[in-house]
């Protein structure tokens, strides 16, 4: 196995899913997604979420792949614009979170799957500097001299992309039972609800002066 990537032209599989790993063990706005939507939701709405933002991860790695991310650096107005669209959303978000009430009874939210799928998606493409990002650490694993062109990287995307979905499911199973805990007292999950939302807009202000 490590021969076909390494044939692929990937230098080293193995640091490239550590560092990986690494990269998603950093709180940001995508656990947070998947996270709430789990809390809310249950199980079926935290693998709906993070299929929402792998999704994004997708979209994000292939504009990296095709030089976006150059375009990108090439033009600050752009660049600067994308950080103020993905502040917005983020800000948006946090403010349903803080604002919201507690929900009453056990009944299914109409249309949840789809909101925390679109939540996921859109929180995960708005974010400009992750297409840097992947621009900046593809050529970290990548070969030269027997690099295979877009082979090389749909193998990284896999390898990405599972990684992507072993955390993330950690993260939906864990933080059903947390929210289960919670659920038994409205007072904490509010509270818990409110932070959720207080990180998200100060995540949203930090991507645009970073």
């Amino acid at each position: 196995m490590i021969d076909m990537f390494h044939a692929l032209g990937i230098t080293d599989v193995r640091q490239l899913i550590i560092a990986t790993m690494v990269f998603l063990m950093l709180p940001g706005p995508g656990t947070f997604c998947v996270l709430t939507s789990t809390g809310k939701h249950g199980v079926r709405g935290g693998f709906v979420s993070l299929a929402g933002l792998m999704l994004g991860d997708v979209v994000l790695m292939f504009l990296a792949a095709i030089g976006v991310a150059a375009l990108l650096q090439a033009n600050p107005l752009l660049f600067k614009g994308m950080q103020y669209l993905g502040a917005a959303y983020l800000a948006y978000l946090g403010i349903r979170l803080m604002i919201a009430k507690p929900e009453q009874g056990g009944g299914a939210v109409p249309f949840s799957n789809a909101a925390d799928f679109r939540r996921g998606f859109l929180v995960t493409l708005i974010n400009p500097k992750a297409i840097v990002f992947y621009m900046a650490f593809f050529p970290l694993f990548i070969d030269p001299a027997t690099h295979q062109g877009s082979a090389t990287f749909i193998a990284m995307g896999i390898v990405i992309s599972s990684c992507t979905l072993f955390y993330g499911s950690l993260l939906v199973l864990i933080g059903n039972v947390a929210a289960r805990k919670l659920a038994r007292n409205r007072r904490i999950a509010a509270y818990a609800s409110k932070a959720a939302g207080v990180f998200l807009i100060g995540f949203g202000i930090k991507l645009t002066t970073n």
